[in-house]
């Protein structure tokens, strides 16, 4: 169930992904959402990859999976800061993005000591 939950949300990250390259691609002056898109699109592959890795028991359950979400929480964070700045002119919230950038950076730390741990 867990896992299923992850690869949807890697799904719908990939698309906003896609999106957000679109728009930057055909907005003006859009630099901001090619960040946004290029970190969407590099994270859903590695949330899907911790599905995959904790599937074969490559990574530690436990810490796997707060990898995983680390990586749907801090790419929202990021990306969306980023998005809404682009667009409302104003920040979700206060270091929104670079919170966001740290939990991504936390969560493939947690990859590492997954893979560490892992029994197999």
């Amino acid at each position: 169930m867990v896992a299923r939950l992850l690869i949807g949300l890697a799904g719908l990250i990939g698309a906003a992904g896609v999106v957000l390259a679109a728009a930057s691609a055909h907005g003006a002056d859009a630099s901001r959402l090619a960040s946004a898109s290029a970190m969407l699109l590099f994270h859903a592959t590695a949330i899907l990859a911790c599905v995959a890795l904790l599937a074969r028991g490559l990574l530690h359950g436990g810490i796997g999976l707060i990898a995983a979400f680390g990586f749907v929480i801090g790419t929202a964070l990021f990306a969306g800061d980023l998005t809404l700045r682009q667009y409302a002119g104003h920040a979700l919230f206060p270091y929104a993005a670079p919170t966001g950038g740290t939990v991504m950076i936390a969560s493939w730390l947690a990859v590492t000591l997954a893979a560490v741990v892992a029994k197999n």
